[in-house]
């Protein structure tokens, strides 16, 4: 008896199997990533306390200005859509901001809110901000309502801690 001749497998035809496999498992892994991160965030800023908003405070939001607020979109490789909102955070009076919070609401055409977020602009970590000092600030939306009205967003403070 004869050894049975087996035809030569053709690797070639298993390249567009296998690189479709690596690409399931690669999307796989970024989208469990964004979902980690997303979930991290949002216990992140369920978790801080909010900051103090009293007289002194309200009075002293005042001297504090946003200014050349500029907006851009992105598209990741997911074909997720990204808002940015950046500009220049300006301290105006005399007292060092060791922590800010504000609030940036979107409005659709008939200037109803249709988005409000709270963000930490000076957390715990950062540098504080001294009386007369500027410096840039960027905040990323992952999801913009489609109704936006594409005008810049209202920035409002909304918890000071003041030196």
């Amino acid at each position: 008896m004869e050894p049975e001749v087996s035809a030569p497998r053709d690797d070639r035809s298993r390249l567009p199997v296998a690189f479709a496999g690596g690409a399931v498992v690669v999307l796989l892994m970024v989208g469990g990533l964004l979902l980690v991160t997303r979930s991290i965030k949002s216990h992140q800023s369920a978790a801080s306390p909010r900051l103090p908003f009293a007289a002194a405070e309200q009075a002293y939001a005042e001297r504090i200005h946003f200014t050349d607020i500029q907006l851009s979109k992105a598209t990741n490789m997911l074909n997720q859509e990204f808002t940015y909102v950046a500009g220049m955070i300006s301290n105006d009076g005399v007292r060092t901001i060791r922590g800010l919070d504000v609030t940036l609401e979107f409005r659709d055409p008939f200037n109803q809110v249709i988005l409000r977020e709270t963000e930490h602009l000076i957390g715990p970590g950062a540098q504080p901000l001294t009386g007369g000092a500027r410096r840039d600030f960027q905040i990323t939306f992952e999801h913009v309502p489609s109704e936006w009205n594409q005008q810049y967003p209202a920035i409002q403070v909304i918890g000071l801690i003041l030196e």
